[in-house]
């Protein structure tokens, strides 16, 4: 209320209560008569008897400071799993690794598919501007994948469905603030940030081999515009390539990685405030003592467990079809793209929950997008997939793509390939001249710790990790699309 002078001294306008709110009318109301008697000011502290909750202030502001820069962060922390990843196996800026085979359980990445080989590659501008010459879609291989700056933001789709439409080109990834040449027939792609990463896959056409696809992928080149030295390929089929964020204190070792290169955006400076705390700061040391490492381990590991809990039980909204249990894992933002930030905040929870499960998503969704994710977290019965057990799922005779459909069963731990002695994540369209199918066509796949038997080409290993079956669909039709063609629930088998 404002305070009117009056003869030099201080009186409080009286309102009606009838004109308040109903949290102020509960505010004693104070007069010119009562005045003499007060003894104590309105707030300034607790109520009467209010007691802390914790007695170590500094580890509990800490572990609440780590625990809401996890929920914040994850989709940049992600993004650099990349860029670690390709240090620890020998790769430099601009080294391109491209698989030989489809990727494998040591491809340790979030929700990766086995069926087409991968191209990925980092950078860092720092160091100039880079040029990347993307291929032409050909008869026998095309691409789809996306270039994203550090916050995992799609800077250029590329294939036929991103920037160069297929018909392939020389992009030039310039860094914050360039003023440099653009050389004729470079399509400039600007970077807010300085490190860049691109995950690709190359897929192959219905008459062609995985030998083609790769092939087709050799033919990328990669760059500094000022230094064009000949591309380096690395081939990781073999190799551990672990790109995982850490749900301990190691994940802050990877965002003071991040903090120390990046220019923070402007939303962000409160949070890289409260990152300062923790010792994370730009231009800075990185060492936190040990209790502020233990803050920052179990602010992890809540985090994980919020997010995981989160995952498991989604919202409503995103089931594909309704009365089934299979829903939507490329849900987007209400813009149908993914930095769910709106005019008045940036939604945390919404997008921790997109990039806790995967990694590189285009920049905007298309009416017919080019390729679809459904998770099944149920069997037809409602009921949660276990680990240890056997389910099946039958797959229709028809099935509404251009290109190929799979079944992956993932580590819903980790989201990422389950380690077996088989090797195989998954099946699909392409394995089906090698499956027993049933006599209307369909096919019944099978997952669990044991081969049902005489039906091992059927079956994905599941080493008694908890499954997470996801259907992706690549270059679905309009009937996929307009969800008349349905599949029918995960059962579990007796």
């Amino acid at each position: 209320m404002r305070t009117k002078i009056a003869s030099g001294v201080a009186t409080l306008a009286l309102i009606s209560v009838s004109s308040l709110s109903a949290q102020e009318a509960t505010r004693p109301t104070i007069t010119n008569e009562n005045i003499a008697n007060i003894t104590e000011p309105l707030g300034g502290k607790p109520s009467a008897g209010a007691k802390p909750s914790v007695a170590e202030f500094a580890y509990q502001v800490a572990y609440q400071r780590a625990f809401e820069a996890v929920i914040w962060s994850l989709p940049a922390v992600a993004a650099y799993g990349f860029h670690r990843g390709a240090m620890d196996i020998g790769a430099k800026d601009n080294t391109i690794l491209s698989w030989s085979q489809p990727a494998k359980p040591n491809a340790e990445l979030l929700t990766a598919n086995n069926q087409s080989p991968y191209i990925l590659s980092q950078t860092d501008l720092r160091n100039g501007a880079v040029v990347i010459e993307v291929p032409a879609a050909t008869e026998k291989a095309s691409l789809y994948g996306q270039i994203v700056d550090h916050w995992q933001i799609t800077i250029a789709d590329v294939g036929p469905s991103g920037l160069d439409q297929g018909k392939g080109g020389k992009f030039l990834l310039t860094p914050p603030g360039y003023k440099g040449p653009v050389p004729a027939g470079h399509t400039e792609v600007k970077s807010p940030s300085y490190r860049v990463t691109f995950g690709i896959r190359s897929v192959k056409g219905p008459n062609a081999t995985t030998e083609d696809a790769v092939a087709y992928a050799r033919t990328f080149k990669m760059y500094f515009l000022d230094d064009p030295k000949p591309t380096q390929f690395i081939d990781p089929t073999n190799i551990r390539f672990s790109t995982l964020p850490f749900y301990d204190e190691r994940y802050f070792e990877d965002l003071y990685a991040i903090v120390s290169v990046e220019n923070p955006n402007p939303r962000d400076k409160v949070m890289t405030g409260m990152l300062a705390s923790l010792g994370i700061e730009k231009g800075k040391p990185y060492n936190p003592d040990a209790k502020t490492k233990q803050a920052m381990r179990q602010g992890a590991i809540d985090a994980y467990f919020y997010l995981l809990q989160r995952f498991i039980h989604p919202d409503a909204s995103n089931i594909w079809w309704k009365g089934k249990h299979w829903y939507d894992g490329l849900f987007s933002d209400a813009n149908r793209e993914f930095r769910y930030e709106t005019d008045a905040m940036i939604e945390l929870d919404n997008r921790a929950d997109r990039y806790f499960t995967g990694v590189n998503y285009p920049q905007k969704l298309p009416k017919l997008p080019a390729t679809q994710y459904l998770f099944a977290l149920a069997d037809k019965d409602g009921n949660e997939l276990q680990a240890g057990k056997a389910y099946s799922f039958v797959m229709p005779a028809r099935v509404p793509v251009k290109q190929f459909w799979s079944l992956i069963i993932y580590d819903l731990e980790t989201f990422a390939f389950i380690y077996t002695p088989q090797q195989r994540p998954g099946l699909s369209s392409f394995d089906l001249p090698n499956m027993k199918k049933n006599a209307d066509g369909s096919t019944t796949l099978y997952f669990g710790p044991t081969a049902p038997e005489g039906l091992e080409s059927n079956w994905i290993p599941t080493s008694g990790k908890r499954p997470l079956p996801t259907v992706r669909i690549y270059g679905g039709t309009e009937e996929f699309w307009d969800r008349s063609w349905q599949m029918p629930d995960v059962e579990l088998v007796k």
